[in-house]
């Protein structure tokens, strides 16, 4: 397993984590502005949440890929589910451009923990 497994795991917990932990505070500290604005401009546009739901392929794909990228923002995700934030999915532009804003916040942490990891094997500087 080696070096990058506690390093991935943090980068995914703590958006920017697994940066700080490889001595690189700068790029950890961009990685978790933006997707912590990504984030909250979701949750002010008032965005939902998708939940795991099951049904025909169409609708377990969307709902089961929506939940991931969802929890792939770390600990955003699971102190706005903590704290009881369940927006539901209401008809109009702004909530739906915030429902992709969360969505889009886990991918971009995603490739922050691609970053960390390809620093962490060495495959990068």
């Amino acid at each position: 397993m080696g070096r990058w497994l506690p390093v991935v795991a943090l980068a995914w917990f703590i958006p920017g984590g697994g940066h700080l932990l490889l001595k690189k505070p700068a790029r950890g500290c961009i990685i978790a502005g933006c997707v912590a604005a990504m984030f909250l401009l979701g949750l002010m546009m008032r965005g939902a949440l998708f939940s795991p739901m099951g049904g025909d392929l169409l609708t377990t794909v969307i709902y089961y890929g929506g939940f991931l990228g969802n929890a792939m923002s770390g600990i955003f995700y699971f102190l706005t589910r903590a704290m009881g934030y369940a927006q539901v999915d209401v008809a109009g532009h702004v909530h739906d451009y915030g429902t992709k804003f969360l969505v889009a916040a886990g991918l971009l942490n995603v490739l922050g923990m691609v970053d960390a990891y390809e620093i962490a094997t060495g495959q990068k500087d």
